[in-house]
């Protein structure tokens, strides 16, 4: 836990690893800011914090233009936390609220309305409308500056309800017009009333500390999908392109490693802050080609998720670093991340069906919906749990998707991990080391594991096994020991038969 004295420290020092964790107000300019913002640091006396960025322009604070406080990665808490405000904001940052409101945030939940409110007011100082409205205006602004859609157009792309409600955030949040934020891009527009560029609304995607992209890139290559996903490239500049099923339609992601660290093209005005480079962070640089641009902060989110961008490398390092036989991994391989998925019931009927990808690839071809113009070696979206449903394949995938697709088993962004593991687990053919796997990578928890043998429901049977003192990063200290063959990387879930942790002990 901070202090704001401590907080004002990280400002002072413009230490980027805080960035996204809090933002700081400046009461004589009216603007909030990033810990690592460049420029000159305020008194103490004229400074504010805020735990969110909905919150500090709730509270009459404008986004500084210098350093792009929403472009920041996103807290880590929410990738640890399992109570109500962690599931809360995991829904939020998918769209929920967007697309259901409050009352469906709060249906999903298992909470009143009132009450989720209450609580994330008074733990981010803003409420769900607030936190779902600054994510509109984040992708309202990247909209503005990397296409030249019409500005009736983008505004309800981006969520809002009317051009007023659109012109109205704009003006509050960055301080300008809409035509004023695109001109500030400086970038080379088609004529009016194009659509974003063939190749796709061009994004970075940011990460706080060092990164470990070829591993993270090797870890996904081993298990592309041929037909849903492909990698193209060579090792240290490869590009990972996948299929994605979406709320409103679908979409193709395109993401590029990043070998050392830095960015490998020239930065893209206004999207990221020049302090994030280096080993305080960095950025991935992507594509998205979507048939409903309203599905781009969705879209984003779970790509996110995916290279597991929010995570907070500094902590994982100083728990994990400290323990004898973790440490020399943890520092040969600085910035290990834990891969999570886009689409969580994609991950659970692939790590069901096992075997290698070419299997999955069968189902694919079988049952899979083809795209409208393939792409390269991107040919379909892969099967919903529905269509797989009275699919010829065994019948631990069957009674899987038949438990997804009537809701006995939910794993959407904000669910209730336990609930879902032991969900999983009591499912026939699927058990507790797929069950622990699949809530790992495709619900993003990085404390999976970690009580082996004591969790409701798990049983002695369960095959994860991390110690205690690796907690809340057991995830992590798997991939440490995969990535070290310590544990081989084909004996995953899916990919043979593994108990996780098999080092343990």
């Amino acid at each position: 836990m901070m202090d704001d004295e401590t907080r004002y420290e990280a400002v002072s020092s413009r230490d980027a690893r805080f960035d996204g964790e809090f933002f700081f107000a400046v009461t004589t300019t009216g603007i909030y800011c990033r810990p690592s913002c460049p420029a000159v640091t305020p008194k103490r006396a004229n400074v504010r914090f805020f735990p969110s960025a909905a919150a500090a322009q709730a509270a009459g604070f404008r986004a500084c233009r210098r350093c792009r406080p929403d472009a920041v990665p996103g807290s880590a808490a929410w990738n640890v936390r399992a109570d109500l405000v962690g599931r809360a904001m995991r829904f939020i940052g998918d769209g929920v609220v967007d697309r259901e409101g409050v009352g469906g945030l709060a249906r999903r939940l298992g909470y009143s309305a009132r009450q989720v409110q209450r609580q994330l007011t008074a733990e981010l100082g803003a409420g769900p409308v607030a936190l779902a409205r600054a994510r509109r205006a984040h992708t309202a602004r990247v909209l503005l500056q990397t296409t030249s859609l019409p500005v009736t157009e983008l505004a309800f792309a981006a969520g809002f309800a009317s051009i007023r409600q659109f012109n109205d955030t704009i003006r509050e949040i960055y301080a300008g017009t809409p035509s004023e934020l695109r001109a500030a891009a400086r970038r080379p527009r088609a004529a009016a009333g194009t659509c974003p560029s063939p190749s796709g609304i061009p994004l970075r995607l940011a990460y706080r500390g060092p990164y470990a992209a070829a591993e993270i890139f090797d870890f996904l290559q081993v298990r592309v999908v041929p037909g849903v996903e492909e990698m193209r490239g060579t090792r240290g500049d490869r590009s990972y392109r996948r299929t994605l099923r979406l709320a409103y339609g679908s979409g193709i992601a395109e993401v590029d490693e990043d070998g050392d660290g830095r960015p490998r093209r020239r930065p893209r005005a206004g999207l990221v802050c020049p302090a994030a480079r280096g080993t305080d962070g960095g950025w991935l640089e992507c594509r998205l080609r979507l048939t409903d641009l309203r599905d781009l902060s969705t879209a984003v989110q779970r790509l996110r998720r995916l290279f597991d961008l929010d995570a907070d490398p500094y902590a994982v390092a100083e728990r994990l670093g400290a323990d004898p036989r973790l440490g020399p991994l943890v520092a040969e391989r600085p910035g290990l991340r834990s891969p999570g998925t886009v689409d969580p019931e994609e991950l659970a009927v692939r790590t069901v069906l096992g075997g290698p990808p070419e299997r999955a690839a069968e189902l694919v071809r079988s049952y899979g919906k083809p795209l409208d113009v393939a792409d390269g070696g991107l040919t379909h979206l892969f099967p919903a749990p529905g269509e797989l449903t009275g699919a010829d394949v065994g019948e631990p995938v069957r009674a899987l998707c038949r438990a997804l697709a009537d809701g006995a088993v939910l794993l959407d962004a904000g669910a209730d991990r336990g609930a879902a593991e032991r969900a999983l687990a009591a499912l026939p053919g699927v058990g507790p080391r797929a069950a622990a796997y699949i809530r790992m990578r495709g619900l993003g928890d990085p404390d999976v594991g970690t009580r082996t043998g004591t969790e409701p429901g798990a049983g002695a049977g369960t095959a994860v096994c991390v110690e205690d003192a690796w907690r809340p990063w057991g995830a992590y200290a798997l991939h440490y020991l995969w990535s070290a063959g310590l544990v081989p990387s084909g004996e995953m879930p899916g990919q043979g038969n593994v108990r996780l942790g098999s080092v343990c002990g």
